[in-house]
């Protein structure tokens, strides 16, 4: 028995060595070959069924055109708001006390100008007139403005884009510049025209474009012009406006500009700028307005790609159960689902945001242009792909159930 036994185990050392040889040998696939695998189903799966694709952009499409295209008209009236603040010059500002944004109000005594101009890292503070006008036209009726005074050598807070005349013109008598998209309110007025503004005769001396704030267009005048059409008295101003050394920080000179005008509110452009931004959203319809509509929009993209893919999912159970039965997990279904998810996003993006771009030109005025900054491009494709991902979770969750034995059935 142990000599047969000895005879025995040679042989099957042999047989198993050579059977260990000729087996073929278990490979398993890269993580990465499996996603591009799973990435060439996917879009074979999207072109096949082109009507269905062409539903799905659309859903982004117009989720991409409807947000941005909100976003930007929120931005553009903010711009509105805050563009005077942007443009003037000032690094720092002296307002009257309870102003959270650039408005009519209470005038300052000249006071509080000579203690500006005394403050260590003070380069110059200049004083600016703000108020109300109207300009009486050839017909007998009138229309208001907003009077901005500016004075020499400086000019600071005065006018910006100007498509007529020159800043310069503001030193001739009785000149002022007015708002070009605002000529056929104001009677047809040209440069050179002669009108009366609050009862003193004024000529056009140049036009500005797109200087239409919340309220009446901005119109820009010498200081003591100004001082004599808003009737202001000799020892009072508006606004002073601060321009700091440089390499010195404006937030540090406002701060010792506070202690000194106690009586005043004294803030960085900055902080001026987020005072009118946070008036604007709280007292304002204008961010629920349009942020709804935004959000609108985003919802209805979201649901017709939810949709849209989880149709496309019940459309090819058998061809998911097959892939299942081949070999597929879940997961590699779920990649699958992704990638079309992500597909769909990054393309309707860059339609929705050409889209965009031409309607901002199309729809561009005075009175409107759409602020679409290159971050909000940046956001937009961000938020698109992480809402197509969220459409596809029930898809995702459909495939989980799938039995690979459905093909046979």
């Amino acid at each position: 028995m142990d000599q047969a036994r000895q005879s025995i185990a040679p042989d099957l050392s042999k047989r198993l060595r050579a059977h260990k040889q000729s087996a073929p040998l278990k490979v398993r696939r890269s993580p990465l070959l499996r996603w591009r695998t799973m990435a060439r189903v996917a879009l074979r799966m999207m072109l096949h069924d082109k009507l269905k694709m062409a539903g799905t952009l659309a859903g982004v499409v117009f989720a991409v055109v409807l947000a941005n295209q909100q976003v930007g008209t929120f931005l553009g009236l903010l711009h509105k708001n805050t563009m005077f603040i942007d443009n003037a010059g000032a690094d720092v500002w002296v307002v009257p006390p309870a102003t959270p944004q650039l408005q009519f109000g209470e005038p300052m005594q000249d006071s509080v100008l000579m203690r500006a101009r005394v403050e260590p890292n003070v380069a110059w503070a200049e004083p600016l007139l703000y108020g109300g006008a109207n300009l009486k036209r050839m017909d007998g009726g009138s229309q208001p403005v907003t009077l901005v005074g500016t004075r020499d050598p400086h000019k600071v807070g005065g006018p910006w884009n100007l498509v007529a005349g020159d800043v310069d013109n503001l030193r001739m008598p009785d000149t002022v510049i007015f708002e070009d998209a605002e000529r056929a309110k104001f009677g047809g007025i040209n440069l050179g025209s002669v009108r009366e503004l609050s009862g003193r005769k004024v000529r056009v001396g140049g036009f500005t474009w797109g200087l239409l704030p919340f309220g009446p267009s901005y119109a820009f005048a010498d200081y003591e012009l100004a001082r004599e059409v808003l009737r202001t008295d000799s020892d009072q101003l508006s606004f002073v406006l601060i321009k700091v050394q440089p390499d010195v920080d404006p937030s540090s000179v406002a701060r010792s500009l506070q202690l000194r005008i106690p009586e005043a509110k004294v803030l960085t452009r900055d902080q001026f700028k987020a005072s009118t931004i946070e008036y604007v959203l709280t007292s304002t319809a204008i961010g629920v307005t349009l942020g709804s509509s935004a959000l609108f929009g985003l919802i209805v993209g979201f649901t017709v790609v939810a949709l849209m893919m989880f149709s496309s999912v019940l459309d090819n159970l058998r061809e998911f159960g097959t892939l299942k039965a081949v070999g597929a997990t879940t997961w590699d279904l779920s990649k699958l689902l992704l990638i079309q998810a992500i597909s769909y996003a990054l393309v309707g993006t860059l339609i929705g945001l050409a889209l965009v771009g031409q309607l901002s030109e199309a729809i561009r005025s005075p009175q409107l242009a759409l602020v679409l900054p290159p971050a909000l491009y940046g956001a937009t494709a961000v938020v698109m792909t992480l809402l197509c991902i969220f459409a596809s979770l029930a898809s995702i969750f459909r495939l989980r159930k799938l039995e690979p034995a459905m093909v046979f059935r």
